[in-house]
């Protein structure tokens, strides 16, 4: 199973929650996605929490809709990507923002500060014939009862079938395949000993707590 990723997918994303790292701004710039991966072991698996990890001083929480493959595809060209996906759910990027700000200073991968175990946390998945349409989708995410993220998939500069369509250039889509779109603004740190909760269309999907 491949699990991959699309940075700096909104704009306000970039313009606020970056605004001193001019590089990581600079992905606006950008005319295609900007795809990363994770590994399988970065799940964390159900009903597991996320243990904070002491290799650096912050990890941060990024709120994500997460699409699920259900087709084997490659080279799907993008008014035909709407067939290779049918659930999605709220995901959750864990990042050590400060070592990928040390990385991205010295133009090296993001590996280490996103794919590190137990940095994905994934929702329930909801069939899409039970959903508004993909790009129309709201979620949001809650710490300890506060909202602290709101996302609505209208305001991703790629769309959905956009994405899939461009990582089936590079990667032939399996079924159980997950695409993680990107985060809206609002990204912060995340501390022991909190209660995580994401929400699609206003009913909660994902619960996690950190250890």
């Amino acid at each position: 199973m491949k699990i991959l990723c699309v940075g700096m997918n909104y704009a306000e994303h970039c313009k606020n929650d970056f605004a001193d790292n001019k590089q990581l701004r600079h992905s606006l710039l950008y005319k295609e996605p900007v795809i990363f991966s994770k590994p399988e072991s970065a799940l964390i698996r159900k009903d597991l929490p996320f243990f904070v990890p002491d290799f650096a001083e912050r990890f941060d929480y990024e709120a994500e809709l997460v699409v699920r493959i259900c087709h084997v595809g490659k080279d799907i060209a993008p008014r035909f990507a709407h067939r290779y996906y049918d659930a999605v759910t709220v995901g959750i990027d864990f990042t050590a923002r400060d070592l990928q700000q040390t990385l991205t200073s010295q133009g090296l991968p993001w590996d280490i500060c996103k794919g590190f175990d137990g940095s994905a946390a994934l929702g329930r998945f909801v069939e899409l014939s039970q959903l508004p349409a993909v790009q129309d989708l709201h979620f949001r995410l809650d710490i300890d009862g506060e909202t602290r993220q709101v996302g609505h998939a209208a305001d991703m500069i790629h769309s959905v079938d956009e994405i899939v369509s461009y990582c089936s250039r590079f990667f032939t889509l399996k079924t159980g395949d997950l695409i993680f779109t990107g985060t809206p603004q609002g990204v912060g740190p995340i501390h022991e000993e909190q209660l995580i909760e994401g929400f699609l269309e206003g009913e909660r999907v994902l619960k996690v707590r950190t250890k």
